[in-house]
């Protein structure tokens, strides 16, 4: 299978002089296309960091990204948003929707910052609303609707593109336990049905235990990985609170 992401020995200081913080000491793995990856770990164990460098938001320190073969962490500055446009889709915790435009519009804005020729905007964004259930409420508002049906449309929009790598940034953190659920399923079927390749960070065992693979950070460095393999969810979901207690404290202590 086709490697989409490549990270080669990434580090990230903060500070100078002698007043230097590791957020990420020396992490290298890679991301199958196709693969839906988690990262999991304590409260400054440089989860959120990693994936700012991956998403082109911060800068490494040390090490080389690679994204199907592209070292992003080559991209002059001036290049970075096309880069990002054309390449990532991004998920937030609080959706960031515009209020001002409806359920349609919003899907349509990453098509038409795209520069996608008008006969094709609708099309498409009739097509991706039917995949995640979100037809209905194409003309209405973000105030109008539920939190998950808000997050659906996050998720059309973050791949209506078709990016290389969808990046999820605890998409669950504003959801209720029903919402999550369903938006879960959601990304899951994003996943195994458009194939796209998924990466997520998150503090939630439940959440994680959607993923196929898990690397678990500690102290900016990888402490372990879990492989879903034939595992049911459930199999699973305990898998990743014993490695979590291991981590130190349990999952009420991950974040």
């Amino acid at each position: 299978m086709n490697t989409v992401l490549r990270l080669e020995h990434i580090q990230k200081y903060y500070g100078n002089g002698g007043n230097i913080t590791k957020a990420v000491k020396d992490i290298s793995f890679c991301v199958a296309a196709g693969e839906f990856l988690g990262i999991m770990g304590a409260s400054g164990s440089g989860k959120t960091t990693l994936l700012n460098c991956i998403s082109t938001i911060d800068t490494v320190s040390a090490g080389h990204i690679f994204l199907e073969g592209t070292d992003v962490t080559e991209i002059r500055p001036k290049s970075l948003a096309r880069f990002r446009r054309e390449n990532l889709g991004f998920i937030f915790q609080d959706f960031n929707l515009l209020d001002t435009l409806t359920i349609s519009e919003n899907i349509a804005l990453a098509l038409t910052i795209n520069h996608t020729p008008a006969q094709h905007v609708e099309p498409r964004i009739l097509d991706i609303a039917q995949k995640l259930n979100i037809s209905d409420i194409l003309h209405k508002y973000p105030y109008q609707v539920s939190g998950g049906q808000k997050q659906r449309c996050a998720c059309a929009r973050a791949i209506i593109n078709n990016p290389r790598l969808l990046l999820a940034d605890e998409p669950t953190g504003a959801l209720d336990s029903h919402s999550s659920q369903m938006l879960l399923s959601t990304i899951q079927r994003i996943n195994e049905r458009l194939g796209a390749t998924i990466l997520m960070v998150t503090h939630d065992a439940f959440t994680a235990s959607y993923a196929s693979r898990i690397l678990f950070l500690k102290d900016g460095e990888i402490f372990t990985e879990l492989h879903r393999g034939d595992d049911s969810r459930s199999e699973f979901f305990h898998k990743i609170l014993n490695v979590l207690t291991m981590l130190g404290g349990g999952q009420s202590h991950v974040c």
